[in-house]
């Protein structure tokens, strides 16, 4: 049974940082491109970061490049997000994403698995 179990929200004021942390379990997670997006309310879900399942590639939309940073590690088949210098817009529900091999890590709709999410919130 394929699992991605978010944790690490929470609420934090603007400019401070949290770490996302996503668990998976229920499949071979080294071969799985991962990723986090995320969605506000009222709004679509949108691509945050994202890692390759074969050189660690990372990628980031101009929005968080600079702040946060994706990392991986497979022997404890997790992923994590570290957010620092959040501000209000970053305000939203985090989302862990894998896609087998994946090879188009910003497409929302290439990834298979996703987790239920984790809110987090910026206060000004």
């Amino acid at each position: 049974q394929v699992q991605l179990v978010e944790s690490g929200g929470g609420l934090v004021q603007a400019g401070g940082s949290l770490r996302l942390s996503c668990a998976a379990s229920g499949f071979t997670f080294a071969l799985y491109t991962m990723a986090w997006f995320r969605q506000a309310p009222g709004k679509e879900r949108e691509f945050v970061a994202a890692i390759k399942w074969n050189d660690r590639t990372t990628y980031y939309p101009d929005s968080v490049k600079g702040r946060f940073t994706i990392s991986r590690d497979n022997a404890k088949k997790a992923v994590y997000l570290q957010m620092n210098s959040l501000n209000v817009e970053d305000t939203a529900v985090y989302y862990c994403a894998a896609d087998k091999y994946g090879s188009s890590p910003a497409i929302l709709t290439a990834y298979e698995y996703w987790g239920q999410g984790t809110q987090v919130t910026v206060s000004s």
